[in-house]
């Protein structure tokens, strides 16, 4: 009785980890730098969704800051969704 048990369990378990996995799937979080000149959309998965660059991030003369901008709103999302979905797992 007690293998049914934990076999009911499992199964109980997996199906809550499949529910909340769509729900992050679904859920948004945005990073941004530069004030606002570029924003990051990923998804709960850290997939990104979409990018978007201000004209005025834009230097030809310096395109590294630009890099940068990027790289740290990627992170900032990432780091965000990261940090939701373990709270999830966490309930």
């Amino acid at each position: 009785m007690a293998k049914g048990n934990l076999m009911l369990q499992a199964r109980r378990m997996q199906s809550q980890i499949q529910q909340l996995q769509e729900v992050l799937a679904e859920t948004m979080f945005e990073g941004g730098a530069g004030g606002g000149l570029v924003q990051v959309h990923v998804d709960g998965r850290q997939k990104i969704h979409k990018i978007e660059i201000s004209p005025e991030a834009i230097d030809p003369e310096d395109l590294g800051e630009l890099a940068d901008l990027v790289t740290a709103a990627v992170n900032m999302a990432v780091q965000s969704s990261l940090t939701h979905s373990k709270a999830e797992m966490k309930k």
